[in-house]
């Protein structure tokens, strides 16, 4: 698929209805096992957006994030919906953006109670601060609807697990809140599809409209006032926060590299003897960075095969965890596949899976270095 698209998945139909009408051209992409995805474009925006729907819980949200990921290598996945507030303090129709996700049901029992043994998976900086702005600009809220003031986005954990949450009494409801009091939301999607943007090198932003309090005050009356509302007031957000993300890529695009990295020349006319300090001299043309043209396909090659011997040893002095390798080393397997194949489409695989190995490996800033020269580097081969 083309670049600088950005996954949005839902849980609920009316959530996936309520980022369906932002959307303009949607046309349908059908995965092989029968996901059905519509791509098309956020009104007046060029972001393009492939929309699925998951169903509930973390399980399918990992699986149909990964299939997503896996066809479309997007810039970014949104998952977007609805989620309940664990205190008053977040208003009904306000958005939760998380900054981290608690897997809340991970924990060990023993004879003196649950000992909360959660993942937890942060929001990636990149998205954190981009969604940061898009939150101060305040103009990506609705039109309050009269009686009611515009919703506001909070910034904060929210927890996931697999029941649906309706009391301030039960066990497990205070369980939750004395063990995860920071959380501000609770939800059953956002641990999957964190596992799958973690295991797969793609930045991962939960986005959630407050429905309900989960206090046992949810009802069918309730959930058929808040829920398009919150649903409504999550896809604003989160379709102005993609809009802002393909933007940002588009930047960091043409910026890529030094300055001056695809610079033209200068020509000097010069008589008598002159002193240069030169990177490369070809006959009567020196170059004073990186050779213009580009390298061969072959020494790609050979510094793709250079790179697993860094892979393998920055695994072997823990800096990178077992999952992490295995996934880089799947990419790198994907980009020599498609390194050897000299057609555009080739070159386009080849450079999907270098970002995808650079964002898994982005936490080893050598490596990292490493895979954008490469990047750069097929990007200047014709």
């Amino acid at each position: 698929m083309k670049d600088n698209l950005v996954v949005m998945l839902t849980a609920l139909n009316l959530e996936y209805e309520a980022v369906w009408r932002k959307l303009v051209g949607p046309e349908v992409h059908r995965h092989e096992r029968g996901t059905r995805f519509e791509v098309g474009t956020l009104a007046g925006t060029k972001c393009r957006v492939a929309l699925g729907l998951t169903g509930k819980g973390n399980h399918p949200a990992a699986v149909l994030a990964e299939r997503a990921i896996q066809r479309f290598s997007p810039v970014a996945v949104l998952f977007v919906g609805v989620a309940g507030a664990l205190w008053d303090a977040t208003p009904l129709g306000d958005v939760v953006m998380a900054t981290h996700v608690y897997a809340y049901h991970g924990g060990t029992s023993e004879d003196d109670g649950l000992k909360a043994r959660p993942r937890v998976w942060e929001l990636a900086h990149e998205i954190s601060q981009v969604a940061a702005h898009v939150g101060r600009t305040g103009d990506w809220a609705p039109p309050a609807e009269p009686g009611h003031r515009p919703p506001r986005v909070h910034f904060g954990a929210i927890a996931a697990g697999e029941i649906v949450q309706n009391s301030r009494i039960s066990h497990e409801a205070r369980w939750i809140r004395k063990t995860y009091n920071d959380a501000l939301a609770i939800e059953m999607e956002a641990a999957g599809v964190a596992q799958a943007g973690h295991l797969n090198g793609s930045p991962v932003a939960i986005v959630r409209g407050i429905s309900d309090r989960a206090d046992g005050t949810k009802s069918t009356d309730g959930d058929g006032t808040w829920q398009p509302r919150a649903a409504a007031n999550a896809a604003a957000f989160a379709a102005r926060l993609a809009a802002e993300l393909t933007k940002d890529q588009e930047r960091r695009g043409m910026d890529d590299g030094t300055f001056g990295e695809k610079g033209g020349g200068v020509t000097n006319y010069a008589f008598g003897q002159v002193g240069i300090q030169a990177g490369q001299v070809t006959g009567s043309r020196v170059s004073m960075g990186a050779d213009l043209s580009g390298p061969e396909p072959a020494d790609l090659a050979a510094g793709l095969a250079a790179f697993r011997d860094d892979l393998v040893r920055e695994r072997s002095a823990g800096r990178i965890d077992g999952a992490t390798y295995d996934a880089a080393q799947a990419e790198i397997d994907i980009a020599s596949k498609a390194l050897a194949d000299s057609t555009p489409e080739g070159k386009g695989a080849f450079v999907l899976a270098l970002k995808r190995l650079r964002g898994l490996i982005g936490d080893v800033a050598e490596l990292a270095a490493k895979v954008a020269a490469f990047i750069a580097a097929a990007q200047g081969v014709s």
